[in-house]
């Protein structure tokens, strides 16, 4: 009667989304899981990564011995961690090995990737070999960092077999080298997870870019400056910000190394949280001072978080 055929309109029927009076229901017709069974994981991570700083936050406030109960004392921790020059020092070795640490993985990981892009025959076999350490506990590794740098350990014997004995040196004890060697062992163990993010991101940058370059006469500098880079901005944004966050809160290599000497040139903001609360005792001070070194990785974080996504707005 001038309508569609009754195969037509089952057809149609069949085809139509369900209706949301009928509840939520898969393809199969299986309720969706409810947010019920998600429940216990939601509590958990809230304990874990929000309750958990919070009540030691709490803590910060106080001059707690980990024994007795705990004696509000405002904020006479914060005005110690700045009069103090220990903390200060940290601080001040916290923000020198961040820094030099962003700057050296992100170099690092973007020539070890540059290299092991597309050309070598052997890449897969170097990706492999220049990963391996970042699945390595960072104590393991530092304790074969600590052979090598002792007075009788591998750096120096390799200086005496090339007739170099002038060049032996007391690198973890002496308070102006002690810090590198932290620094040489951070960037040697995390470069090889910047090459991953780099590599990654170097797969979006398409080949017929880089060879119309090459046609209008565009030399290796000028590719990567004017193409490669700006379409790594992301990638670069991914590794400043977690290599900023691993370089303010370094600890192992640290506490394997040097355990924050010699004199103290090595502590870090970490390593004092650590010193202050399970070997001195002083459990509200070293609340205090791990509450400030979470503010400082989040507010640096943030902030460097931002400044690389205006950067990728500004390159693009």
């Amino acid at each position: 009667m001038g309508g569609q055929p009754v195969t037509a309109t089952l057809v149609n029927a069949e085809e139509a989304p369900p209706s949301p009076k009928l509840g939520r229901r898969r393809a199969g017709g299986a309720r969706r899981p409810p947010w019920l069974l998600a429940l216990l994981g939601i509590v958990l991570l809230v304990t874990m990564h929000f309750a958990a700083p919070l009540i030691g936050a709490v803590y910060a406030f106080t001059n707690w011995d980990g024994v007795g109960a705990p004696d509000f004392i405002g904020l006479d921790n914060f005005r110690e961690i700045i009069g103090s020059p220990v903390q200060r020092g940290a601080l001040l070795h916290t923000f020198l090995l961040a820094g030099c640490f962003v700057v050296l993985v992100n170099v690092a990981g973007l020539g070890l990737a540059l290299a092991l892009n597309r050309t070598l025959k052997s890449r897969n076999v170097m990706r492999t070999v220049f990963f391996a350490p970042v699945v390595l506990s960072p104590l393991a590794v530092t304790y074969i960092w600590q052979y090598i740098f002792t007075y009788d350990g591998a750096l120096n014997r390799a200086f005496d077999s090339l007739g170099l004995e002038s060049w032996r040196h007391e690198w973890l004890g002496d308070p102006n080298t002690a810090i590198w060697t932290v620094l040489v062992v951070m960037v040697w163990q995390y470069s090889g997870q910047a090459m991953i993010i780099y590599l990654a991101g170097l797969q979006g940058v398409a080949d017929e870019l880089e060879e119309a370059a090459m046609i209008d006469g565009a030399g290796l500098w000028m590719r990567l400056r004017r193409i490669i880079l700006p379409l790594l901005a992301p990638a670069s944004t991914v590794v400043s910000t977690l290599m900023l966050i691993l370089g303010l809160r370094v600890f192992d290599q640290v506490f394997a190394l040097t355990s924050g000497g010699p004199v103290y040139t090595t502590e870090t903001l970490a390593t004092q949280v650590y010193d202050q609360t399970f070997v001195v005792g002083r459990f509200g001070f070293g609340a205090a001072i791990a509450l400030v070194m979470t503010v400082l990785i989040s507010v640096l974080g943030i902030a460097n978080l931002m400044f690389q996504r205006r950067r990728e707005r500004r390159l693009s």
